[in-house]
């Protein structure tokens, strides 16, 4: 965290109002609140809090989530941590390990049950997958992903500067490989950011532009990784050299979607989870026969 974050965070919370209200969000836990509950507890007006609440928001301290019609309000304690690790680098004559574990282990455990208990038991995990063109390497993901029998998952792609359509050879490949192409098409990343949006559960680059980029704040806090691989876009070479670059593609994608649906997702604390899914972009490409 750099030192205008850190004034951003003691500038949101100077004020008493929204002193309280985060203070209340912390209590709430992985529930969080409406802004009729917050409002209520607090005896606060609702353009007051709303306000209040953009501030907190804007300084990382609040997180929201759209159910229907109504927005839940959460305690971001990813924020909180980054902040205490800010105050406490130089503490200890030099040496923050003695005094950071503790915090560090009670926020970790916070932030895992609030990521855990904000969903309904049944809903799918959202997954969003970007690159920057979001034609080839995002949307054979998505594809994959949603080709997953057991519905655990609904999966999304998008890019930071979007073609406008997927590569011809995108759509040849999910169709010979009978993978439902539906409404796959080139979009920004934009569609996914704001309150409106659906509430992402992970979100993976898988090209090392994109890795690179400043992402959108993504509602709801997401599990994110970076899934690079070559852009088969790129290949040259003769068409059956070309189709094979998007053949690897798929294999690549294929075998860490199966990594990836196979994960105990429940059992898993956040810090745990994020360090499988971080493996998983780590694994060695599969090779393909000459």
């Amino acid at each position: 965290m750099e030192s205008k974050d850190a004034l951003d965070c003691f500038a949101s919370l100077s004020q008493a109002t929204r002193l309280d209200v985060f203070r209340l969000l912390v209590r709430s836990g992985g529930d969080g609140m409406t802004a009729g509950e917050i409002a209520q507890t607090l005896d606060v007006r609702d353009n007051t809090l709303s306000t209040n609440l953009s501030i907190l928001s804007n300084a990382g301290l609040v997180a929201r989530r759209r159910e229907g019609r109504r927005i839940r309000y959460f305690a971001d304690l990813t924020t909180m941590r980054h902040l205490v690790d800010y105050l406490l680098s130089d503490c200890c004559g030099g040496s923050p390990d003695k005094c950071r574990p503790a915090i560090n282990s009670l926020i970790t455990a916070f932030d895992s049950a609030r990521w855990q208990q904000s969903r309904m038991p049944d809903e799918p995990f959202n997954v969003l997958f970007l690159c920057t063109a979001n034609s080839a390497r995002s949307l054979i993901a998505e594809a994959v992903l949603n080709a997953d029998p057991s519905g655990r998952f609904r999966a999304y792609s998008a890019g930071s500067q979007p073609s406008g359509q997927p590569h011809p050879r995108t759509l040849q490949l999910l169709g010979r490989l009978a993978h439902d192409p539906g409404d796959i098409r080139s979009k920004s990343w934009d569609e996914f950011d704001g309150p409106d949006a659906a509430r992402m559960d992970f979100v993976f680059t898988v090209c090392d532009n994109a890795a690179g980029e400043v992402c959108p704040v993504w509602p709801g806090n997401p599990i994110t990784a970076h899934w690079g691989m070559p852009d088969p876009a790129a290949a040259s070479g003769t068409e059956a050299q070309q189709a094979a670059a998007f053949d690897a593609t798929h294999k690549i994608l294929a075998a860490r979607m199966s990594a990836f649906t196979s994960l105990p997702i429940a059992s898993l604390d956040r810090a745990a989870l994020q360090a499988k899914v971080d493996d998983i972009g780590k694994q060695p490409e599969p090779t393909t026969a000459s």
